[in-house]
């Protein structure tokens, strides 16, 4: 993923925008539009504001249809985005790529505003004037879905350090979502490498953003401190791909759940069949990114099979790499 980091420029006047600070993201949006009317930028009226960190864009900003193919941000309600982005992306093959890394988090559902949070920034709404994330919304999904991502091994980027963004007393994009823990009692949320549909889609995307893929059965699940730890059994694995794993590594197979010694994983419910594993070496250690039971029966997994035998993966700079 691309590392624009840059100071953001708060360009737009608060006293008078007070109002908008109670409404929703798309009330605000609303409003704007009225005011802005604006289906192009006016180049010259933020130029100051596009000079970051000494790098100046000399190709005009525009307004773009989101495209299907950016699957991030398509639906996130809104059909324009700006370009240059937030992220310094100034092509849209460049957003395409970056964006697409942070798909399989929004299946995580880590936070229900992480893709309004996201898309803020890599496809953001097509205005006269920049409009950043609030840093409390920012705060919310970072602290709902970093601990999901350190799962399986990734830090919250510096490029989403919240202290960027400006405060809730600025024109911002707010939650739109705040949960009410009085009124919903604590549910035990699954392992993220458990959490996974049996999707081909769902499938393909773990596949491309893991270091290894492998059909095998399980031994023994132990606990380890903080983490849980997969034993593989020492029948034959048939391994779909390869990667990083040296021989070695296959001989004596042991896999971790980072931070999962307590959530709930159904498929480590019984370990009499063949699974699915998909993982990433970190320091290491190989830990799981997804797990399905192999199921002969399932048209999704087949075709998954089929599509990894004839297609290539996109690169990403990403998230989950």
């Amino acid at each position: 993923m691309a590392h624009g980091q840059k100071s953001p420029r708060w360009a737009l006047t608060q006293g008078s925008f007070s109002l908008v600070l109670s409404l929703s993201f798309f009330s605000l949006l609303h409003l704007l539009l009225i005011v802005s009317a604006a289906d192009e930028y006016d180049y010259y009226s933020w130029q100051s504001d596009n000079f970051h960190s000494g790098r100046f864009y000399t190709k005009q900003p525009q307004c773009l249809e989101i495209p299907a193919d950016l699957r991030l941000c398509y639906n996130v309600g809104y059909k324009k985005m700006r370009l240059p982005n937030l992220l310094d992306h100034e092509s849209l093959p460049e957003v395409k790529q970056q964006a697409g890394s942070w798909v399989p988090l929004l299946a995580k559902r880590c936070h229900a505003d992480t893709q309004v949070f996201l898309c803020s920034l890599f496809a953001p709404v097509c205005l006269d004037r920049p409009i950043y994330p609030c840093r409390s919304l920012c705060e919310a999904v970072r602290d709902s879905c970093a601990p999901v991502m350190e799962t399986y091994g990734f830090p919250w980027p510096e490029m989403l350090n919240c202290d960027k963004f400006p405060m809730d007393n600025d024109l911002c994009i707010p939650m739109q979502y705040s949960d009410n823990p009085a009124t919903q009692p604590p549910v035990p949320k699954p392992c993220p490498p458990c959490d996974n549909e049996l999707k081909a889609e769902n499938i393909m995307e773990h596949y491309c953003a893991s270091d290894f893929v492998l059909k095998m059965k399980i031994k023994e699940v132990k606990k380890d401190k903080g983490d849980r730890k997969l034993i593989a059994a020492q029948k034959k694995k048939k391994v779909l791909k390869h990667g990083i794993l040296r021989k070695k590594d296959l001989k004596k197979l042991t896999l971790y759940i980072k931070n999962g010694a307590n959530c709930p994983c159904s498929q480590l419910d019984s370990l009499g069949a063949n699974f699915l594993i998909m993982g990433r070496k970190v320091d290491q250690q190989l830990l799981l990114m997804s797990i399905h039971k192999w199921d002969k029966k399932s048209k999704e997994l087949k075709f998954a099979i089929k599509y990894m035998k004839s297609n290539q993966c996109p690169t990403y700079h990403s998230v989950f790499q």
